[in-house]
């Protein structure tokens, strides 16, 4: 059998960081693509704005 290996962002005290996806338009074709970072959970509210 498979080993499955999992990467996580876990410590002690459970998760710190949350995967966000932004949506964001380009300049030159008008078309959208979709960015995604991980990023602190206390930064989501920042991001987004």
């Amino acid at each position: 059998m498979a080993k499955k290996s999992v990467a996580t962002f876990k410590t002690g005290d459970g998760r710190t960081f949350t995967k966000v996806i932004k949506m964001v338009k380009s300049p030159k074709t008008g078309a959208y693509t979709f960015q995604e970072e991980m990023i602190p959970n206390e930064a989501v509210k920042d991001y987004f704005k």
